[in-house]
């Protein structure tokens, strides 16, 4: 069982170094990193260096900002608790992917935040998770997770990619909707936007060690490494310091995803990238699967049923929260982003949610089952790379 983890895992004695020390070694790790990059990414842009060194340097500023805002929450859900931590890991998990795809929309890249969304599944679905599956396999063997709530979170993202599809559908039937793409897709994000809403209160009342419920919560799973980690000299970071630390990332990455869009059209013509593929691929990559590495971390301690709950609830996220949010806020912009995607993605995801569904519904999961999904991932990717 998951919470047996939490429970036997030793609390560090109070008068201990780890227990006084704020940042530890893996913390200074990636700060330092972050900020190296993103100075980098900044003296790059302001040098009209090379778009191609822009673009590259930017990207890995972004994958930095993202663990550092991930390590923010889970520093946060030590002090707040389970519930408060699913919410807002919810609310900032995709931060560095919202202001991709917002300055992507004003330059007039549609393509490319189209297919950022859909990649952004795809990324979490087949490559985060069928990664988890392979190390998680290799280290421990067949490993086994609660199938009812692995069930229920593959229901929920079922219905939440639906919700973005149909929009596709209707437009490519020539239904009477094809008229109205823009106030259905108006419709459809604000429906996302309450449900999810509507979800806060349960949210927020999880606790640890209340049930299923509570087992397959984000906040769970990220106290879950936050207890384990305390054997290894974890930081202890105050409120306010990690608070401090969230606001300025969430800052600097947004300086540094204007810069990456800059640099991502004529580094995209230097490579010969299609941008269907720089958003299906680099761009969901950038934004999230360095914060998902999370995921993977729970399957190598043999942690199933947090990992599985970690890295469905990203694409859960996507659907619900980040994608309704685009549609509202290209407004704002020179393109107006409607949930109409080209038949290709449409399908790519179908197939994803259906495989996954299949894999998980039996509870349990291996390293071959991770190199199907892994594989299926290289086939779509490919399959981009001409547009």
């Amino acid at each position: 069982m998951p919470n047996s983890a939490v429970v036997s895992a030793p609390a560090v004695p109070p008068g201990s170094a780890g227990a006084s020390r704020v940042f530890s070694r893996s913390d200074l790790t990636i700060l330092g990193l972050a900020a190296l990059a993103s100075v980098l990414a900044g003296a790059a842009h302001y040098a009209a260096a090379p778009s191609v060194l822009r673009f590259v340097v930017s990207a890995a500023a972004i994958a930095l900002l993202a663990s550092v805002v991930g390590r923010c929450v889970e520093r946060l859900g030590d002090r707040l608790g389970a519930g408060a931590t699913g919410v807002l890991q919810s609310a900032l998990g995709n931060l560095p992917e919202l202001f991709i795809a917002f300055f992507a929309l004003r330059a007039g890249l549609l393509s490319v935040v189209q297919a950022a969304i859909i990649g952004s599944i795809l990324a979490n679905l087949l490559l985060v998770l069928g990664a988890a599956f392979i190390v998680g396999g290799l280290k421990h063997g067949t490993q086994r997770f609660s199938a009812g709530p692995a069930r229920t979170n593959v229901v929920l993202l079922a219905l939440a990619t639906a919700a973005l599809v149909l929009p596709s559908f209707a437009a490519h039937t020539n239904s009477p909707a094809t008229h109205h793409l823009t106030a259905l897709s108006v419709a459809v994000a604000i429906v996302l936007l309450a449900v999810f809403a509507l979800s806060l209160p349960a949210s927020l009342r999880r606790q640890t060690g209340s049930g299923s419920d509570s087992d397959s919560s984000v906040g769970n799973a990220v106290r879950a490494i936050g207890h384990e980690d305390s054997t290894h000299h974890q930081g202890h970071w105050p409120i306010w310091l990690a608070v401090v630390l969230l606001a300025a990332s969430g800052v600097i990455a947004g300086l540094v995803s204007d810069w990456f869009v800059d640099a991502l059209q004529p580094a995209m013509e230097s490579l010969h990238i299609s941008q269907a593929f720089a958003g299906l691929v680099i761009v969901a990559i950038a934004g999230n699967a360095v914060e998902n590495f999370v995921g993977i971390q729970l399957a190598a301690r043999n942690q199933a049923d947090y990992a599985l709950s970690v890295i469905v609830n990203s694409p859960l996220q996507i659907a619900l929260v980040l994608a309704p949010v685009l549609v509202l806020l290209s407004f704002f912009t020179a393109t107006t982003l409607t949930l109409v995607f080209s038949p290709l993605l449409v399908i790519c995801v179908v197939v994803s949610v259906v495989v996954t569904a299949l894999i998980v519904n039996d509870g349990e999961s291996n390293w071959l089952e991770g190199v199907i999904l892994v594989a299926l991932y290289a086939i779509i990717a490919t399959m981009f790379w001409w547009g």
